[in-house]
C-alpha cells in the first residue's frame, strides 16, 4: 500500500496572487484593520490634545465661580461695614474695649464699654452646650445607622430633625417656664455637693429662678443636637460596605465594627457637625435672651452665674439703636462675635485637615 505524500502550502503574509488581501475577514488587509478608527475632528480654535468644553460645562463653571466670588465679597462687605460703624464709638470709649467689664453707653460723651464679660459668658455657655450635645449626638447617630430596626429608623430620624425646626423663642419659653423648675433640684444638689469646684460654685445668678448658664446651656444643647446628629448620621451612612464586611469576616462584633471602622471613617464629619453646632450656639439670641438673667456682678466662670452673651446683649440694647454712636458700641461687640465665629471655623478646618492627613 502506497502512502500519499501531502504537502502543506505556506500561508502568504502579503497580498495574494489575485491582488486580494489576506489577514482579515473576507480578505480585508491587516493594514486597513488597524486604521479603521475614525478621528474626531477638532473644532477651530480649540487646543490640540484637549477636548472642547461643552456649553453646559462652561455655564456651570461660570455660575460656580461667580457664586464663590459673590459670597466672598459679601462676607468682606459685612466685615467692612461692622468696622466702619464701630470705629466712631470705639474712638469715644474711655476704657479698654477688650478687657473692660463695664457697659455704659447712655451718654455718648462719656462712653465706657467692654466686651470681656460678654465674651466669657458666650464662650462658656456655648462650650457647655457642646460638651453635652456631642456625646448624645454621637450615640443617636450610631444607633440610627447600626442598631435601630428599620421600622424605627426613619420615624426617629424625622423626630430628631424636627427639633431644628422649633423656633428659638419657643425653646426660650420652654426653658424658662418648664425646664428650669424641673431641673432646679439637680442644680441645687450640684451646688451643694460640688460647690468646691469653680464650675459649680455659687454664682451671680439665681439657682431657684433658673436664669443661669447651667439652664441656658442645657437648653442650647437641645437646640444644637439635631444639627450635629444629622451631619454625623449622613457621614456614618457613607462608610464603605466592604470595610464593614471585612471587619465582620475577621470576627469583629457589632461594637468593634463601629469602633474600628465607622467612627474612624466619619470622624471628620462628626467634628464638622460639632463645629457647625458650635457656630449656632455662639450666635443664638432669643432663647438666651429669655433665660439668662443680667447682673452687674463680674463673671466668675461658674455655671450658676447670670449675665448676657454677645448676641443677647445686642438684643437687650435695641432701644439705643436710634443713635449711631450708641449703636456703634453694640456693633463693635458684634464684630467680636463675627471674628470669633471665623476663628472657630478656621480651627475646625485645621482639625479636619489634620485628621485627613
Amino acid at each position: 500500500m502506497s502512502e500519499a505524500h501531502i504537502e502543506s502550502a505556506p500561508r502568504a503574509s502579503g497580498s495574494a496572487s489575485g491582488g486580494v488581501g489576506v489577514g482579515g475577514p473576507n480578505g480585508t488587509p491587516e493594514a486597513e484593520l488597524s486604521t479603521t478608527k475614525a478621528e474626531t475632528p477638532t473644532p477651530a480654535g480649540a487646543p490640540r490634545g484637549k477636548a472642547a468644553a461643552r456649553p453646559g460645562d462652561r455655564i456651570f463653571k461660570s455660575l460656580a465661580t461667580t457664586s464663590a466670588v459673590f459670597i466672598s465679597i459679601l462676607i468682606a462687605a459685612i466685615g467692612i461695614f461692622l468696622i466702619w460703624r464701630a470705629v466712631p464709638a470705639l474712638s469715644r470709649n474711655q476704657v479698654n474695649f477688650l478687657t473692660s467689664r463695664e457697659w455704659v453707653t447712655q451718654n455718648i460723651n462719656a462712653m465706657a464699654f467692654g466686651v470681656l464679660d460678654l465674651f466669657q459668658v458666650t464662650v462658656l455657655v456655648s462650650l457647655f452646650a457642646l460638651v453635652l450635645a456631642m456625646p448624645v449626638a454621637l450615640g443617636i447617630a450610631i444607633f440610627l445607622t447600626e442598631y435601630s430596626p428599620n421600622w424605627l429608623k426613619r420615624p426617629l430620624a424625622y423626630v430628631i430633625d424636627l427639633l431644628a425646626a422649633v423656633p428659638s423663642i419657643v425653646y426660650g419659653l420652654w426653658g424658662l417656664l418648664v425646664f428650669a423648675p424641673a431641673i432646679r433640684p439637680l442644680a441645687m444638689w450640684l451646688n451643694e455637693k460640688l460647690g468646691w469646684f469653680p464650675l459649680f460654685a455659687t454664682g451671680s445668678g439665681s439657682i431657684t429662678g433658673g436664669g443661669t448658664i447651667f439652664t441656658a446651656g442645657i437648653v442650647l444643647a437641645v437646640m444644637i443636637l439635631p444639627v450635629i446628629t444629622a451631619v454625623t448620621r449622613e457621614v456614618f451612612v457613607q462608610t464603605p460596605t466592604p470595610q464593614i464586611e471585612a471587619a465582620l469576616a475577621l470576627g469583629a462584633t457589632r461594637w468593634e465594627v463601629v469602633r474600628t471602622t465607622i467612627i474612624p471613617f466619619g470622624k471628620s464629619g462628626y467634628i464638622s457637625g460639632s463645629m457647625l453646632g458650635l457656630g449656632r450656639a455662639l450666635g443664638e439670641t432669643m432663647a438666651l435672651y429669655l433665660i439668662l438673667r443680667t447682673t452687674s456682678q463680674p463673671f466668675g466662670w461658674s455655671l450658676f452665674d447670670g449675665g448676657a452673651t454677645i448676641a443677647s446683649k445686642i438684643a437687650l440694647g435695641y432701644a439705643e439703636f436710634n443713635n449711631n454712636i450708641q449703636a456703634g458700641a453694640y456693633i463693635a461687640a458684634g464684630l467680636v462675635l463675627f471674628v470669633l465665629t471665623f476663628v472657630v471655623n478656621a480651627a475646625a478646618r485645621a482639625v479636619i485637615a489634620g485628621k485627613k492627613g
